[in-house]
């Protein structure tokens, strides 16, 4: 089986063609550099993503945030319902863990902006 995928590592936004047999990416053709078949094998086998929105405030200022490292693609949800419930007291500087193990990944939200009171 053969899937076509987009690289997202660079701008170039490379055309893949990942080789599929038994679940494993056997080659990966289209790429310009490593990264172009690095993402093409992470992104069959285990795709992530990072998630970027925003938290509020006690006071209702939006917060900026991200996750510290990419997301399990089936996590994503959880992740953002998690970071909807949640009210972040002011201030906040950028760095900051707002939650940790958001979902149960071991993964950290951190807001991506300072916001003073």
């Amino acid at each position: 089986m053969i899937k076509e995928l987009t690289c997202i590592c660079c701008p170039m936004g490379c055309s893949l063609s990942a080789q599929i047999e038994n679940g494993e990416v056997v080659s990966v053709t289209g790429n310009t550099c490593i990264r172009g078949e690095n993402y093409a094998k992470s992104e069959v086998t285990a795709p992530v993503r990072t998630v970027t929105t925003t938290v509020i405030s006690e006071s209702g200022r939006p917060i900026p945030v991200k996750t510290k490292e990419p997301v399990a693609k089936e996590k994503i949800f959880e992740a953002v319902e998690q970071i909807k419930k949640t009210k972040v007291s002011l201030p906040v500087k950028m760095g900051d863990v707002v939650i940790s193990n958001v979902a149960d990944t071991g993964i950290d939200i951190v807001a991506t902006r300072s916001v003073e009171r």
